[in-house]
């Protein structure tokens, strides 16, 4: 059992902070080979997420702290949509459709999200990341 509470999810943050990526995941799932991959995202304004997609799978972020932009793109490059997401303002999460491309960007110190998406696990291919 894992209890998600707030002294977890500043551990988290503490530990996004001092990491070079300015991030820091916690997985739920048992393995990387689960069939749902639950974990508990620690972001840090400045973190680098490049666009990408899955091609095979939704992926949803619940907002648990702090606030960020999630924004969509098309295939042509465009920036379609910014949600921005912050529980304080009762906007808690997204459910981003397989194949849309997308990124966040962090707007707040101790950001964490849950995030869930479908698995196994599967590193993002070169194809699966945009460069603008």
């Amino acid at each position: 059992m894992k209890i998600i509470d707030a002294e977890l999810l500043a551990k988290l943050s503490k530990q996004a902070e001092n990491n070079e990526r300015l991030r820091k995941n916690y997985n739920l799932h048992s393995a990387l080979s689960d069939n749902v991959q639950r974990l508990l995202n620690a972001l840090e304004p400045g973190t680098q997420l490049p666009i990408h997609r899955h091609l095979h799978t939704d992926e949803t972020y619940i907002v648990l702290s702090g606030s960020l932009n999630v924004q969509l793109y098309n295939d042509k490059k465009v920036l379609t949509q910014t949600v921005l997401l912050n529980p304080l303002k009762g906007k808690f999460g997204i459910s981003v459709p397989a194949g849309k491309w997308h990124t966040v960007d962090v707007l707040e110190k101790g950001t964490v999200i849950f995030e869930v998406k479908q698995g196994p696990y599967t590193p993002l291919d070169e194809s699966d990341i945009m460069h603008l």
